[in-house]
């Protein structure tokens, strides 16, 4: 029975896929808005988050500490399969209730921070390569409030940087998104 974290998260992966499926090898080494990161990295750990957050969804402690090259032979295919499984791990409705043992935060919480990596990392990975990239649109409002609520917790721990400003008060809902993250949106790998 779909929930409807895994209703977003069945709207958000088909994106978040078809940019992994766009990145070549040659870009493996590339920079990303994430400066920690080159695109192989980024790829790396989202597939980590991508499965991790699958054992959340089932209330297990979640293996962060292990950091396998998840990108071996047939690595986009694995990376679709396992972010079908994030969708089909969040649809049980009890993936929702109480407090997740590994992050210590409501389930639901918890559920919504893994769309916002789907969705912010996609982005992460598309501007990256020159790929597209448009979410869908009833994904931002509730990961623009979540980004807004643990915002503070999460520039103190270094999840995100010092919020960007936007260059305008009217700008689209997902530049807002990027700039409470500290993204620049108009980020771009040259210049």
């Amino acid at each position: 029975m779909p929930t409807k974290t895994s209703d977003l998260l069945a709207v958000a992966a088909p994106s978040a896929v078809a940019v992994v499926r766009g990145v070549s090898d040659d870009q493996l080494d590339l920079p990303t808005p994430c400066s920690d990161y080159a695109v192989r990295d980024l790829l790396n750990h989202l597939y980590a988050v991508v499965v991790n957050f699958q054992a959340l969804a089932a209330k297990r402690q979640p293996e962060w500490a292990e950091k396998p090259d998840h990108l071996t032979e047939g690595w986009r295919d694995r990376f679709e399969a396992e972010a079908a499984k994030l969708v089909e791990a969040w649809s049980d409705p009890a993936a929702l209730d109480g407090v997740s043992p590994g992050m210590g935060l409501p389930q639901e919480t918890v559920g919504t921070m893994v769309l916002l990596d789907l969705t912010v990392h996609a982005w992460d990975l598309a501007v990256a390569t020159g790929q597209p990239f448009r979410p869908a649109p009833e994904v931002l409002p509730p990961l623009y409030a979540l980004t807004e609520q643990m915002g503070p917790m999460a520039r103190e721990r270094g999840v995100f940087a010092a919020p960007v400003r936007t260059s305008s008060s009217d700008a689209p809902e997902m530049d807002r998104l990027l700039a409470l993250t500290g993204r620049d949106p108009g980020w771009s790998a040259v210049g």
